[in-house]
């Protein structure tokens, strides 16, 4: 048994110790958040969820390692069948040349033919729009989550903040009742 819990496995007559046994490895390959887009939460209404990958070039990632990155403002469109990611700000990589990327270019995202066409489908519909909620690494892939969004109202959004702000009354004074 091994310090995780789990039991090594043994392959080709070679056991692995904990730090590389094949269940450690696998839930250590989970997400790891870049950033967020809470402005699209509070500026729309998220009614479907779709992950696509991007095309990145090798400054981007490095730059995306270390945190770099903007969602604020960004969202994807349909062009010829292919989904681009726009207003996505990536920071120059600190260490970078001359072969460093431009930071605000329009960035490729890769979808299944059958989601493009569902996603085009609901941005011709009025109102629909596509927008990028999170910017995260999967199994060492760089992973965007878009939502599929329908903007709020500016009583929706008022009704929002009421609906937030009474949960924290009632969560403070629950924390001062338990005292």
């Amino acid at each position: 048994m091994a310090d995780c819990g789990h039991y090594a496995k043994k392959i080709n007559s070679v056991l692995f110790p904990c730090t590389i046994c094949w269940i450690c490895y696998h839930t250590s390959m989970s997400e790891k958040l870049i950033c967020n887009n809470k402005k699209a939460y509070h500026d729309y209404f998220i009614e479907e969820k779709f992950e696509a990958g991007m095309v990145l070039k090798g400054t981007e990632v490095k730059s995306l390692r270390m945190g770099k990155a903007n969602l604020n403002d960004s969202f994807a469109l349909i062009k010829n069948g292919e989904a681009f990611l726009h207003n996505l700000h990536i920071s120059p990589y600190d260490f970078g040349n001359r072969e460093n990327h431009d930071p605000d270019r329009m960035r490729k995202l890769l979808l299944h033919k059958k989601e493009i066409g569902k996603l085009f489908g609901k941005i011709r519909e009025q109102g629909y729009s596509v927008v990028p909620l999170r910017l995260y690494f999967k199994a060492g892939m760089v992973k965007v989550e878009l939502g599929m969004a329908k903007g709020k109202k500016l009583y929706d959004k008022r009704e929002d903040l009421k609906k937030k702000d009474m949960r924290r009354d009632v969560a403070v004074a629950l924390k001062e009742r338990n005292k």
